[in-house]
This record gives C-alpha cells, structure tokens and sequence, in this order.
C-alpha cells in the first residue's frame, strides 16, 4: 500500500478538476437548453416573434447580453457564490429570446443539422483542449485577433448584403470559433489549477460555461447560415 502524501494530494487534486470540468460543461449543457427551450416557446408565440424580430427589440436584448457578459467575467463575479450562476441563467434565457427572433428564418431541418453538427464538433474540440498538453495561447490569441477582423466584415456586410461574403466569412467563423472552443477549455483548466482555491468554483465554472456556451452558439449560427444559404441555392 502507498502511503505517500504527495501521491494522494496528486489524485484528490486531479478528481477535484475532474469534478470542475464536469460542473462547468454541465452548466454549459443547461445554458443551451433553457436558450433552446425559451426559443422554441417564443417562437410558437406570433406576438413575441414579432417583438424579438423588432430592430429596437433586438438591439436592447443585444446590449443586455453585453451587460450581463462583463458583469459574469468580473472578478467580484467569480469570487461570489450565487450571483454568476443565476446570471449564466437569465443570460440563457434573453439569449434563446434573442434566437427566435432569427431561427424562424431557418426550416426545422437546418436547424437540426446545424446543432448536431456544432454539438459533436464542440465536444471534440473541448477534450482537445483539456486534454492537450500543447500551450494554446498563441491560438488563442489569434482567434481574438481574427474574430475582431470577422466582427468588421459583419457590420461591412450589414450594408452590402453579399450572400457570398456570408457564406466565406461563416466557414471562417467555425474555425475562428473552433480555436476559441479548444481554447477556452485549456484556460479553465489552467484557471482552476492555479486558482481554484481563492475564488469561488462553482462560479467559476459558471464563468467559464458562459464562454463556452457562447463558442458552441456562434459555431451552431454560423453552420445555420451555411446550411440556410445552402437550401435556399437548391429551391
């Protein structure tokens, strides 16, 4: 029998982190079904397509989300129990709101295979990222610096209208959001390694579950809009 200390401090620590991914993943895995649940309510409901669809409507639940975004990454944020889970929660919610303002564009087809297709790639880029002993920060920093290059051409494009600037820039952003998702899931990892111990974990987890969450979605619009575009070339 080893009775060595470090050995055992070594395996609770390692099952601690097993513990925190699982917490963090599943809150993940909520956040996207209360989205996908409040979108498929609203939008059975004409009156609140029509509200969410609203410009206005849209811009205010927009910048809400920006709200509630830098308010979760805060540091007060990780260090309170409580506060970033129930705003994760209430961010799911205006987002899945937000969502059905836009998927009544697609058919229940596309919309099907766009979020099996971002779910199995998320999940094979998230255990790439945890998994990897590979230092991903360079990537990650060029998908930062790649994603604000994307985000320009968006609002370009906002006043083009180009249908092929959309479908290039949508595989661009699957990669772009595919480097995030490996990305952020070593950051995590590595957070809670050299931090776990001086900030709350399970808001942590809520924190890093939001990043997530965010990866997967832009993942699963951007494969819509390919598939989208792609049916409606074949009407």
């Amino acid at each position: 029998m080893n009775n060595d200390p470090n050995l055992y401090e070594g395996q609770k620590l390692v099952k601690d982190a097993n513990g925190f991914f699982m917490k963090m993943y599943g809150y993940m895995a909520a956040a996207v079904g209360i989205s996908a649940v409040t979108a498929f309510m609203a939008a059975n409901v004409p009156s609140v397509v029509s509200l969410v669809s609203n410009g206005l409507v849209m811009s205010i639940l927009f910048i809400m989300q920006l709200v509630l975004v830098f308010r979760m990454s805060s540091l007060k944020a990780i260090r309170t129990s409580g506060k970033a889970l129930s705003s994760l929660i209430f961010y799911s919610m205006i987002e899945g709101l937000f969502l059905s303002g836009l998927l009544y564009k697609y058919t229940a087809m596309d919309i099907t295979r766009a979020f099996i297709a971002a779910a199995v790639l998320f999940v094979v880029l998230a255990v790439m990222g945890t998994s990897t002993k590979k230092d991903l920060s360079g990537i990650g920093r060029q998908a930062l610096a790649a994603l604000i290059a994307l985000i320009i051409v968006s609002i370009v494009n906002l006043f083009l209208h180009s249908t092929m600037i959309q479908y290039v820039f949508s595989f661009i952003g699957i990669v772009v959001f595919s480097a995030l998702t490996a990305y952020d899931s070593q950051t995590y990892k590595v957070m809670y390694y050299q931090y776990g111990s001086q900030v709350n974990t399970d808001s942590l987890a809520a924190v890093g579950a939001l990043n997530l969450y965010l990866d997967f979605l832009n993942i699963f619009l951007y494969l819509l809009q390919i598939f989208g575009i792609g049916s409606s070339d074949n009407n």
